[in-house]
C-alpha cells in the first residue's frame, strides 16, 4: 500500500512538472537607439503572439515564457544579449533586426543549439553560412534589389541614378544587389558614395548628388538616415527621387523626411496586413492603438511558424523543431503560408513597389504601384 502511495506522489509530481512547464523564448532587436521603432515591432509582434498562443492553452499543454534583448542595433550588444538568452535556458529566438546584429547572434545561438528566426534581417550571407538552427520569415536583399533594378530600368532605365549606402552590413549588401543587378543590364550609375549612419548632416552628400544632376537616389540604409537624406535634398533644392528597401517602410521616415517625400519608392513585400489570414491579428493590434506595420506580423509569423512545427513533430527540442521547419512545410502564419528551403529561406520571393504618397487628409502613407 506505501509503495502505491509513493508511486502516486511521484506520478503527481512528474504530471505538476509537465504541467507548470515553460517555453523558454527571447525576442533580440534595437528596443533602444536610432533603429528602436522596428525594435518595437518586432518585440510586439511577438509579444502578441505568445499572448495569443497562451491564451489559446499554450503549446500541447506548455505555456511559453518569453525574455526581451534590447541589442540597441549594436553587433557587440547582440552578442551580449545572445549569451544572456543562452544563459536563461531560451531555446526559441525571434531576432535580431539588423543584418549585422544577427551574423554574429546567430553564430552563439548555433553553436548552443538555439533555433533562431530573424523576421527582418535580409542580407543574403545570413542565411548561405548554412547554420542549421537559423530561418528567417523576411525575404533577402538579392531578391529585393532585383526588384528595385527591374523597377528601375522600366521606368528610369535613361535617367541618371546616383547610389547611396549607409555602409552596414543591410545598407551597403542592398545598395551592391540593386547596382550589380542594374549593371548586368547595361545601367550604370553616376555616384556611388557611403555615408555615415548615426550622422545628421548629409549636406556633403547631397552637394555631390547635385553635381552629378542625380534624377534618381537609389538608397540602401534604415528610415533615419533615409529620412534626413530626402529632406537634405529637398533643402538644397535637390528634386531627385530617392527609392530604398524596406529599410524605410516606416511611417517615422515620413516624419524625419517632412512633406518632400511624397513620390518616394521602396521595396517590400505586399502589405501583410491586407492579408485575409491578419485580419484578426491586425484588429487586436488596432484595439492597442497600435499600427502593426513592416515587420510586425513577420514576427507574430516567426512564432507561428515554431508553435506549428512543435506540433507537427510532437516535440519542443529544438533541433527536432528545426528538422521539421526544414522539411514539413508550408506552415499557416498571418503573412500567409511559409515553407523554408535547406538554407532556412523562405521559397517565395514577392518583393513589390510602393511610392509614398498624401492623402486627401493630408496623411502622408506608403501605397503599392499596381502593376
Amino acid at each position: 500500500m506505501q509503495g502505491k502511495i509513493l508511486a502516486a506522489a511521484l506520478a503527481a509530481v512528474l504530471l505538476s512538472g509537465v504541467a507548470h512547464a515553460q517555453i523558454k523564448m527571447g525576442v533580440g532587436g534595437p528596443i533602444t537607439g536610432s533603429d528602436a521603432a522596428f525594435g518595437a515591432q518586432l518585440k510586439n509582434g511577438v509579444e502578441q503572439a505568445v499572448s495569443d498562443i497562451n491564451s489559446g492553452g499554450g503549446i500541447m499543454g506548455q505555456k511559453i515564457e518569453l525574455s526581451v534583448g534590447d541589442d540597441a542595433g549594436d553587433a557587440k550588444q547582440g552578442r551580449s544579449v545572445a549569451n544572456e538568452f543562452i544563459g536563461e535556458g531560451v531555446t526559441f529566438v525571434v531576432g535580431h533586426f539588423n543584418s549585422s546584429v544577427t551574423m554574429p547572434a546567430s553564430d552563439a545561438y548555433n553553436e548552443a543549439g538555439i533555433l533562431e528566426i530573424t523576421p527582418a534581417s535580409t542580407n543574403p550571407q545570413i542565411t548561405e553560412r548554412g547554420l542549421p538552427m537559423l530561418f528567417r520569415t523576411c525575404g533577402r536583399d538579392d531578391q529585393q534589389g532585383a526588384v528595385a533594378a527591374a523597377w528601375l530600368i522600366a521606368h528610369d532605365k535613361d535617367k541618371k541614378i546616383a547610389i547611396v549606402h549607409d555602409k552596414s552590413t543591410y545598407g551597403k549588401g542592398l545598395a551592391d544587389e540593386t547596382r550589380k543587378a542594374l549593371t548586368a543590364a547595361g545601367v550604370h550609375d553616376v555616384l556611388y558614395e557611403g555615408l555615415n549612419k548615426g550622422e545628421k548632416d548629409y549636406s556633403s552628400i547631397v552637394s555631390k548628388i547635385k553635381s552629378v544632376d542625380a534624377d534618381i537616389v537609389f538608397f540602401g540604409g534604415l528610415h533615419t538616415e533615409g529620412g534626413l537624406l530626402v529632406r537634405q535634398m529637398r533643402d538644397q533644392g535637390v528634386k531627385a527621387v530617392l527609392m530604398g528597401g524596406d529599410g524605410i517602410a516606416s511611417q517615422e521616415f515620413a516624419a524625419i523626411a517632412g512633406p518632400g517625400v511624397v513620390g518616394t519608392l521602396m521595396t517590400f513585400p505586399p502589405d501583410p496586413r491586407q492579408r485575409p489570414e491578419a485580419f484578426t491579428v491586425v484588429k487586436a493590434f488596432e484595439a492597442k492603438h497600435y499600427n502593426p506595420e513592416t515587420y510586425t506580423l513577420y514576427s507574430y509569423a516567426a512564432v507561428q511558424a515554431i508553435k506549428q512545427a512543435m506540433e507537427k513533430a510532437h516535440s519542443t527540442d529544438a533541433a527536432v523543431v528545426a528538422k521539421t521547419l526544414h522539411e514539413d512545410g508550408p506552415f499557416k502564419t498571418v503573412v500567409g503560408d511559409l515553407s523554408f528551403d535547406a538554407k532556412g529561406d523562405v521559397t517565395r520571393a514577392d518583393y513589390v513597389v510602393y511610392e509614398w504618397r498624401q492623402g486627401a487628409d493630408g496623411k502622408i502613407t506608403y501605397a503599392q504601384i499596381e502593376k
